[in-house]
């Protein structure tokens, strides 16, 4: 993968979108209801796969070094071994797998709301998984706890996302200055 300059600095203006952005959350127990979906998704309609792939990466290593930028403006390593460790390295698998669609159907906007909609669930399980381990709770109390009361916020999220992202994409390409 061969980066340009261009493609280093937006890649660093995301991840500093992500360290100011992802940090906001709203506690409801022990997963917290943050902007990161939306952020990330964000990413990826205005930046594309590759570039919002490596923007998560520095993200999270950026968190996990100790920097307070993970929801609740927590950071260290402990974050990733606790019970959100699992949805927070979920998000890498998720950006790849929606990014690589997201990329190839950007002229179907209903698909890439659908895309958008459904790769939550690339998040959900690990994430599941990983709090279902480090807590203790069967698998199935952990989608009760880590999933269920999320639903709603992710599907908003993604709305949101796709809106916000696809009109910044549409106005980059109508001036010329899309990001490739």
């Amino acid at each position: 993968m061969r980066f340009t300059t261009k493609d280093l600095a937006t890649t660093a203006v995301m991840t500093a979108i992500f360290c100011v952005l992802c940090p906001v959350s709203i506690p409801i127990g022990p997963v917290p209801v943050s902007l990161t979906t939306f952020v990330i998704f964000l990413g990826l309609y205005i930046l594309g796969c590759k570039r919002c792939t490596v923007s998560v990466l520095i993200y999270i290593l950026l968190g996990a070094s100790g920097l307070p930028v993970f929801s609740g403006f927590q950071g260290g390593i402990a974050k990733l071994t606790g019970p959100t460790g699992g949805y927070i390295l979920g998000f890498i698998p998720m950006v790849i797998v929606a990014g690589l669609i997201i990329d190839k159907i950007k002229n179907r906007p209903a698909l890439c709301l659908a895309i958008t909609v459904l790769s939550s669930w690339i998040v959900y399980i690990p994430g599941s998984l990983w709090l279902s381990y480090s807590t203790g709770i069967s698998f199935g109390a952990a989608m009760l706890t880590g999933v269920v009361p999320f639903i709603v916020f992710d599907i908003i999220k993604a709305f949101l996302a796709f809106a916000v992202g696809m009109g910044v994409y549409r106005r980059l390409l109508r001036s010329g200055n899309l990001i490739s």
